[in-house]
């Protein structure tokens, strides 16, 4: 017997665990059909997992009492369809939102949300709060059964009873691991993919050229794996002829170039070297010829802490440098950017979409996944000298800037450019066991983001 076992098909029997809180109401979730294979595979022994044990953080806004088995007589809407927003960190988060934007108007659907613990979950709690939906205690959900549960990070996401579909939170497979008994591209070892030994109901990935990695490290997954696009991918492009106005929002004004310095989180990547750039960008950019901004992930706000971010770039902030706080939607930002500097990070790939010609602060090749787009992005952008004059190097970079080549690398995000909305939803009500709305899924531009001085870093909340 396969030491794989599937989130679909088989639902365990409900812990003899007593609950402190009341269970949500739910009905008995009728087994999915399963995914026709695509290759037989033989399955492979489960890996123990190397992430770190992380602290227990739950959510301050609790499930709403109505949605409780003792208040069930006073739901409006009773009977329908649980899904289950598994949120372990912030980034996270915004892709989750993106894929839940499908279901809303469907009074068949009622969505909650549960934040497990997470080393960098720490911003989930007051991001979840302010969407004022319901969220349910984590030890409440693995307790819950569902009819759907979806997740972009694999952290203890075998505890729960609902067929399950993974998904990555960033642009394709980018980084991999090293030097350690889990090495592998990160999001397609088979800890990432069937932690504690049990796959999902479906792997989400966004390009036909995962499956081949997939095949070598995970081949139990390809049966269950479907190449349904990138929602970032789609959302930028199609916002693209807003450029403009974005501009006028943040209020870059005629003629001033935005300079957006970009950074993902670890020892690798650009932050490291933001105690220089910043400096410069007000020392050596003119002020009346160019604006600037700093997008730092997430996870370092998380794992330094918010006022830590803030002493630290709180001189250059003060100088004029915007600083967009960690729960900010960039990508209006990205899409108004005239240059960019970046590093191996997501939001540097995504920039490619954007015409924005680059310069990376940071390309470690012990970190990069060498079949990804961002190998590519490193032999194709300039990188950033500490020596030559800033302004001189932006405009070295646009000199040299070759259109084709940018678009060749961003082609390799998505296999499904523009369809993810709709690949994504045939598959989720496929595994909810309902017809589709009988109307074609939004793609809606972004909205315009707000003016960059009031990109103030206070807290993880997005300015109003």
């Amino acid at each position: 017997m396969s030491a794989l076992s599937s989130y679909g098909p088989h639902v365990p029997d409900p812990l003899p665990v007593p609950s402190p809180h009341p269970a949500l109401p739910l009905n008995p979730i009728p087994s999915p059909q399963p995914v026709p294979s695509l290759n037989p595979v033989q399955p492979s022994q489960p890996v123990p997992s190397p992430y770190p044990a992380a602290p227990s953080a739950q959510p301050t806004h609790a499930l709403h009492p109505q949605l409780q088995s003792e208040g069930r007589q006073w739901l409006t809407l009773a009977g329908g369809k649980r899904v289950l927003a598994v949120v372990h960190t912030v980034p996270y988060a915004k892709r989750l939102l993106e894929v839940l934007s499908l279901l809303t108007a469907d009074f068949r659907v009622q969505v909650v949300f549960t934040a497990p613990p997470h080393a960098f979950g720490d911003g989930v709690p007051r991001f979840l709060a302010r969407l004022g939906s319901p969220v349910l205690p984590w030890d409440e959900a693995v307790r819950t059964p569902f009819d759907l549960a979806l997740a972009a990070g694999p952290r203890g996401v075998e505890q729960l009873r609902a067929p399950l579909i993974t998904l990555p939170h960033g642009a394709n497979y980018l980084k991999r691991i090293t030097g350690t008994a889990g090495a592998g591209v990160a999001g397609l070892r088979p800890e990432d993919l069937a932690p504690g030994g049990r796959l999902p109901a479906a792997v989400v990935v966004p390009h036909h050229a995962e499956l081949a990695e997939l095949g070598r490290s995970c081949p139990e997954a390809l049966p269950l794996t479907h190449v349904v696009g990138d929602p970032v991918h789609d959302r930028i492009t199609a916002s693209l002829p807003l450029r403009s106005a974005y501009r006028a929002a943040l209020g870059v004004e005629e003629g001033q170039k935005l300079v957006v310095a970009v950074s993902t989180w670890g020892p690798a990547s650009s932050f490291g070297r933001f105690e220089t750039l910043l400096p410069r960008l007000i020392g050596e950019l003119p002020r009346d010829e160019y604006r600037t901004a700093v997008l730092v992930h997430p996870n370092v706000w998380s794992g330094h802490g918010p006022w830590q971010i803030r002493a630290w770039l709180g001189r250059w902030t003060e100088g004029g440098v915007a600083l967009l706080p960690p729960a900010a939607d960039w990508r209006a930002v990205l899409i108004a950017a005239d240059r960019l500097i970046g590093d191996h990070g997501s939001v540097t790939l995504y920039g490619t979409l954007t015409g924005a010609p680059m310069l990376l602060a940071a390309s470690p090749a012990q970190e990069i996944n060498p079949a990804s787009p961002a190998a590519a992005l490193a032999l194709t952008a300039p990188a950033l000298s500490p020596v030559e004059p800033l302004a001189a190097q932006l405009e070295y970079a646009a000199a040299e800037y070759r259109a084709e080549e940018y678009a060749a690398i961003s082609s390799r995000i998505t296999s499904e450019p523009g369809r993810f909305h709709r690949n994504m939803r045939r598959l989720m009500y496929r595994l909810l066991e309902l017809g589709q709305p009988a109307h074609a899924p939004l793609l809606p531009p972004l909205p315009p983001p707000p003016p960059l001085d009031s990109w103030a870093a206070q807290g993880w909340e997005v300015p109003a």
